[in-house]
């Protein structure tokens, strides 16, 4: 029900956007979050959004970095990412909880694939 897509290599210090697209589920009564994990390492928040507010929290290490955004006409939601760094690189998921601003994993409810962000040169 969610589809995350975007990944790829990028640049140090490049941007991309990663997306995640609903199906079969309304997300103006959930918030979407998205999460990532690196090889050998916990899976860790990286952003939300209530999709109904447009309110949306990030992780301090990719804030003024990172911008969660929504399209409500096509059920989507996107991760901008910009000045990456080595430190982002890893699988990314988007998420959607039914609480708002949740920051746990354990607090959503549905579960996107992963899609992979390479940073190197």
């Amino acid at each position: 029900q969610l589809q995350a897509s975007g990944g790829g290599l990028v640049q140090p210090g490049g941007s991309t956007r990663l997306s995640c697209a609903a199906s079969g589920v309304i997300l103006d009564d959930y918030s979407v979050g998205w999460f990532r994990q690196a090889p050998g390492k916990e899976r860790e928040f990286v952003g939300s959004i209530s999709y109904r507010d447009g309110f949306t929290k990030y992780r301090d290490s990719v804030k003024g970095r990172f911008t969660i955004s929504r399209d409500k006409a096509k059920s989507m939601v996107y991760l901008e990412m910009n000045t990456v760094g080595p430190e982002d690189a890893a699988v990314y998921y988007c998420a959607a909880s039914p609480l708002s601003r949740p920051q746990d994993g354990r607090e959503y409810e549905y579960w996107g694939q992963g899609t992979q962000v390479t940073v190197s040169s």
